[in-house]
């Protein structure tokens, strides 16, 4: 397998992704992920190499810049608010991570995804709402409100939400105005999965019949 560091750009921020796949030569479908409030580490990293192994060209995105992490979850909050608050920003360095990828020699352009978890389930979001290229995003517990809401049409993407029932970062207000969003927007194919409590009350053997 081949692992590394990808530079590039988006405005005058300076991102550095990482980059594994299997073959050099081979045309391979492409998927973005994008990392979590801390910044890009190991989870992402692990992610696209279990990617990789699966036959993707998979690229992490680094969405803070220099591969910057958060010390704690303030710092988190500094650098995620100041995305959200210019959602312009956070859409043109997911733009450029999706370009990033899809100039390499081994990517299918015709065959890319993006997932997401939580801060990255938001990108992944917002980069569809901006009508990119991909066969489907999946955001794994991100908030679902935007201050740009898809434009009818504009989706291109089959959109698969996962969230939890008690999330609160996704309270269900929220996740019946994205649903909303979503018939407005006529997007072609969504889904949202809620998860809730877990049922451990299921009988670990078939009931015997009785004669």
């Amino acid at each position: 397998m081949h692992t590394g560091d990808i530079d590039y750009a988006a405005g005058d921020a300076n991102l550095r992704g990482y980059l594994a796949f299997k073959d050099r030569g081979v045309k391979r479908p492409g998927v973005l992920v994008f990392h979590e409030g801390l910044g890009l580490g190991d989870f992402a990293m692990e992610r696209a190499r279990r990617l990789a192994e699966r036959g993707y060209v998979a690229l992490a995105a680094d969405m803070f810049g220099e591969r910057r992490q958060a010390a704690d979850l303030q710092q988190a909050m500094a650098l995620i608010g100041h995305l959200r608050t210019n959602p312009a920003t956070l859409r043109a360095r997911a733009r450029a991570a999706l370009a990033t990828l899809t100039a390499l020699p081994e990517v299918d352009v015709t065959r890319c995804a993006a997932i997401g978890f939580c801060f990255g389930g938001t990108v992944v979001l917002e980069l569809a709402r901006d009508g990119a290229d991909l066969k489907a995003v999946v955001s794994f517990h991100g908030v679902l409100s935007t201050t740009q809401p898809a434009a009818a049409g504009a989706v291109r993407a089959s959109v698969l939400v996962l969230t939890g029932a008690d999330d609160p970062l996704a309270p269900s207000d929220q996740v019946a105005a994205f649903e909303n969003e979503m018939r407005a927007g006529k997007v072609a194919d969504w889904q949202v999965v809620s998860y809730g409590k877990r049922c451990t009350a299921l009988p670990t053997r078939p009931p015997t019949a009785r004669s």
